[in-house]
């Protein structure tokens, strides 16, 4: 099997809410998302997607995505997709970093090996755990108030785990901690999550000020040992995403004992592939984590979906459902959420069906 050609779609996917927030003023309306088909020689095609946070979250935004994909496609014609490391070793050959690019292209490729194998990607990717798992809720960074109020919304939806958008000033984001935390009952979880919003001297005041709170610290600062220096100053569990984006980056700061719950964002790391053994090495190493991504819709949700799905459920603190943020469907067999839960396709691969009237023309065409 030959990979005989790459297409690449631009997708908007609006938000229900009409905007999300958080730390340092940054707000999205429109996610721009970039989904990837890989035509085979036997008529078998994957679907991979891409949709980076904005320009300013990561070192990472949609038209850089679209560019890296025309710049690494002539290299991956004539490649079998079902050879996932060589292919894998190719692309990093062929263009240096840039991981997000390469994240689309890794997924669609386990989509076309699961179809090749008649076998949902979770299995392949390790084995299905359970019947579902359990996702989390985004709260958007507002008032107090009003974060309370979304938090009692999706607690009625079925959600238990709550992810509040901080990282701004530390007395209302110490207002914001305690509104919440005035609603949680029994068996659900808080998260405060600065987007490394705050630096030192406001982290330091923001994890005293919930000393009295069983709340999750999530990525308070900037670089990786302002992090581990807030570690060290409180008894809350912790939680590292931005700074932790390479295996080399994860073995450290296990060493260092730098969180107890490390986030796993596919694209961050650069596909399923590399994600899949981030996921392993937590496991072997005894680190709970969050299966997500930046953003995305319907694929990249049945992505995390297969990912999350087949990890052990005692190390899957939990998982995102970013389908049901967005406004627009883009393919038809993706994952959905239920009464705060979700589960992975049971069909081959992804188990999606792109509609290719909501793609449109391919904004990148390569054969």
């Amino acid at each position: 099997m030959k990979i005989r050609c790459i297409n690449a779609y631009q997708v908007d996917l609006p938000l229900y809410e009409g905007s999300y927030n958080w730390s340092g003023g940054k707000s999205v309306s429109v996610f721009d998302s970039t989904i990837v088909a890989i035509e085979t020689d036997e008529g078998i095609t994957g679907y991979g997607e891409v949709c980076p946070l904005g320009p300013f979250y990561l070192p990472a935004y949609a038209m850089g995505a679209r560019t890296g994909i025309a710049e690494l496609a002539p290299h991956l014609i004539g490649a079998n997709p079902t050879q996932l490391l060589p292919l894998s070793r190719r692309m990093d050959a062929a263009l240096k970093g840039h991981p997000y690019v390469k994240s689309a292209i890794d997924m669609a490729c386990w989509d076309i090996l699961g179809k090749v194998a008649n076998q949902p990607v979770c299995t392949l990717l390790g084995g299905r755990y359970g019947a579902n798992f359990m996702l989390y809720r985004a709260i958007s960074q507002q008032s107090p108030d009003e974060m309370a109020e979304k938090v009692a919304t999706y607690r009625a939806e079925g959600y238990r785990k709550f992810q509040l958008k901080v990282g701004g000033d530390p007395n209302t984001d110490i207002e914001r901690i305690h509104a919440v935390a005035g609603l949680m009952q029994p068996g659900d979880v808080l998260i405060a999550d600065a987007n490394t919003g705050w630096l030192m001297h406001q982290a330091a005041r923001v994890v005293r000020g919930v000393s009295d709170v069983d709340v999750y610290i999530e990525q308070p600062c900037l670089s990786y040992e302002e992090c581990l220096a807030i570690r060290q100053r409180t008894a809350h569990p912790f939680v590292l995403d931005e700074t932790i984006d390479s295996i080399h980056a994860l073995l450290r700061g296990h060493a260092d004992r730098a969180m107890d719950v490390v986030n796993i964002k596919i694209s961050k790391f650069g596909g399923l592939s590399k994600a899949k053994l981030a996921r392993d090495m937590c496991v072997e190493l005894g680190i709970a984590m969050t299966i997500e991504d930046s953003w995305g819709g319907d694929i990249t949700t049945a992505a995390i979906a297969h990912l999350a799905h087949s990890t052990p459920p005692e190390f899957l603190f939990t998982a995102t459902d970013f389908n049901s943020y967005v406004t627009v469907r883009t393919a038809e067999g993706a994952p959905q959420r239920a009464n705060g839960r979700m589960a992975a396709a049971t069909q081959p691969g992804l188990g999606i069906f792109p509609d290719m009237a909501v793609l449109g023309e391919p904004v990148v065409h390569v054969e």
